[in-house]
């Protein structure tokens, strides 16, 4: 039975990514070693993992600076230049997933500044709805300073201030007795 096929992602999961990361390091660098003694090639291979450590593996230790004694000047120019081509290479990667960071961190900045705007939009529409309950509360003051609707139906009078928040609380009905007890007022009928 044959592996699955799976998807090349960035795998979400700290523990998995490091475990993978061991093992295909591993398996390239076997694979570069493997490669330069069949085919006789200078391979070179430097990997950085996420923590920034540095992994390599060069064919000729060369790539690393080592092992320069018996070169010539051209050799040494030739080995220059692969260096350079390589660096470059590099930091052009390194420049490209800097900036792709950056224009996806501006949008997330973008979509945060938005819906900030839109609760920012609704604390202000509740607070005028507040306002206006208020309002409808207490009614609206009349030249003298005093309520027009500040007396209600029981004659208590209200002189809060507007800015004051209103706390209104409901409360059951106060149960009365309807019993007959034995001083109840006879309507004139007997009962038995």
């Amino acid at each position: 039975m044959g592996r699955g096929k799976i998807v090349i992602r960035r795998i979400d999961n700290s523990t998995s990514r490091q475990v993978t990361f061991s093992k295909r390091r591993s398996g390239l660098l076997k694979k570069a070693k493997e490669l330069s003694i069949l085919c006789d090639a200078e391979v070179g291979v430097a990997i950085f993992s996420s923590t920034g450590k540095l992994y390599d593996y060069a064919s000729s230790r060369q790539m690393m600076g080592e092992e320069l004694s018996g070169m010539t000047v051209k050799d040494l120019h030739s080995l220059e230049n692969q260096l350079e081509v390589s660096l470059h290479g590099v930091r052009a990667k390194k420049e490209q997933l800097l900036m792709e960071e950056i224009q996806e961190l501006n949008q997330k900045g973008n979509l945060i500044h938005q819906e900030n705007m839109e609760l920012y939009k609704k604390v202000n529409l509740i607070r005028q709805e507040n306002m206006e309950l208020k309002k409808k509360v207490y009614g609206t003051r009349n030249g003298s300073g005093t309520d027009r609707n500040s007396v209600l139906t029981n004659g208590i009078s209200i002189e809060e201030d507007l800015q004051v928040p209103v706390n209104l609380q409901l409360s059951q009905p106060q149960q009365q007795n309807y019993e007959a007890t034995s001083g109840a007022t006879k309507l004139g009928y007997d009962l038995i």
